[in-house]
């Protein structure tokens, strides 16, 4: 009875109490944090398996694989395959010059939440996803100026690709497509040109977009968010948007030599300007990334069809690209997500680190 009176003491009660409820909370944090991890994962794989493996054709795109994979020819997709993180490491490069105004994120770690990202976006609209994956590396009270730094990031890599794409579609114009009009080649030329002024007028002042969102009445709550655009220098800018066209070289090369692979034998420069209006086109209709092969399908085959009747060819050499450059990166994620509390993350459990 004395063991029981004592226990039921008030200030014993309280201790307890206060010793018990951090464990609590931790176990059913890491409960919490398992079923996201197996949720996220489940959907992953369920995509992945429904586009890659349940796909009508991927017998006859895997047989024209294995054709291609010659000891003379495989050369073409083992670089490719090689650059694959190297095209990742530009963004990851990238990502840093404009996060660092926000927190210092090593680059190891930041590759990882680049990985997180494209295996988030794999099946979200408009690849949202890639800002969930990166906020997960971050300190929790840094998400929203994360996010922030994302989305200059991704202005940055819309500037690199229009610039190409325009470039490479006005060649395309002018060299293949022979019903196309001076006026309507100049047109596409001027028009494109002022769009490519305006953004960069835009980007080198980011900070104006601060004001705007403060008299935004659902956004001005997240200006405060958006200091961190003040912060960034021209050089910080510039930095980044060099990456950004550092990483279009990277796998315009890789799409190039996969073409090769399977036999498409485009003349270098006819084989760039094709790449460059495919992916002006595709990032031109906002689509989640599992979407974009679909995309990305329909126009090489017009566009391929100038050098080829082999359409199998040129799926094959598009889901290739799509398969080494956000299958393969977010299967990798995946591995990477058993790692991060996202809970934790998220903010909800700033005081448990698993």
């Amino acid at each position: 009875m004395g063991l029981l009176n004592w226990l039921d003491r008030d200030d014993v009660k309280s201790t307890v109490k206060r010793i018990a409820r951090p464990i609590y909370r931790a176990i059913k944090d890491k409960r919490i944090n398992t079923i996201l991890k197996l949720l996220l994962v489940s959907i992953l794989f369920y995509t992945i398996y429904k586009q890659v493996f349940a796909k009508d054709n991927i017998d006859e795109l895997w047989q024209e694989f294995l054709t291609h994979f010659t000891y003379d020819n495989a050369w073409w997709v083992i670089v490719a395959a090689f650059m694959m993180p190297l095209n990742w490491a530009m963004e990851t490069m990238k990502w840093q010059v404009l996060i660092k105004r926000v927190e210092n994120v090593p680059f190891l770690k930041a590759f990882k939440g680049i990985f997180l990202g494209v295996s988030l976006s794999v099946f979200t609209p408009n690849r949202i996803g890639e800002y969930g994956g990166r906020i997960l590396v971050v300190k929790p009270e840094n998400n929203w100026k994360t996010i922030v730094a994302t989305l200059v990031s991704s202005f940055s890599q819309q500037i690199a690709l229009l610039s190409t794409g325009i470039i490479g579609f006005i060649f395309f114009l002018m060299n293949y497509i022979l019903e196309a009009k001076e006026l309507v080649v100049g047109g596409v030329g001027l028009l494109g040109v002022a769009l490519i002024v305006f953004m960069l007028i835009c980007y080198y002042n980011i900070r104006l977009a601060i004001p705007l969102f403060e008299r935004l009445p659902y956004f001005r709550r997240f200006s405060k968010h958006m200091i961190v655009l003040e912060e960034y220098s021209s050089q910080e800018l510039s930095q980044a948007l060099l990456y950004a066209f550092l990483r279009c070289v990277v796998y315009t090369l890789q799409y190039y030599l996969i073409l090769r692979f399977f036999g498409i034998n485009a003349p270098f420069l006819a084989g760039i300007a094709g790449i460059a209006t495919i992916f002006l086109l595709q990032t031109s209709i906002p689509m989640p990334a599992i979407a974009d092969l679909f995309v990305r399908s329909e126009v090489a085959i017009y566009i391929w069809g100038f050098f080829t009747d082999n359409d199998i060819s040129i799926l094959a050499s598009t889901f290739g690209l799509w398969f080494l450059n956000i299958i393969i990166p977010a299967l990798l994620g995946m591995l990477f997500i058993f790692s991060v509390n996202i809970t934790g993350s998220l903010g909800f459990r700033k005081d448990l680190e698993e």
